[in-house]
């Protein structure tokens, strides 16, 4: 199974508002921005820099690029892909 996440990584991007700036406890979970699911790292980068431009003036909001390959395949050889 490595081999399709090997050919096809997906990355998330996600966000939401922060209990506290200097953690990364959300303060609602159910409220959380799921911004999509990306075939390679530049497109959820992009996607991911757009939604943290936005919210630039709230400390509080944050978001990530999570490599789901790697939580679904944490054994798997790295791929260039990252």
């Amino acid at each position: 199974m490595s081999d399709v996440f090997a050919k096809q990584p997906l990355y998330l991007v996600f966000g939401g508002e922060l209990e506290d700036v200097s953690g990364v406890s959300f303060r609602e979970v159910s409220a959380l921005d799921l911004v999509g699911i990306f075939p390679d790292y530049e497109s959820a980068k992009s996607a991911w820099r757009a939604k943290a431009q936005a919210t630039v003036d709230d400390a509080h909001m944050r978001y990530f690029v999570v490599h789901l390959h790697k939580l679904l395949e944490p054994d798997a050889a790295p791929s260039a892909a990252g």
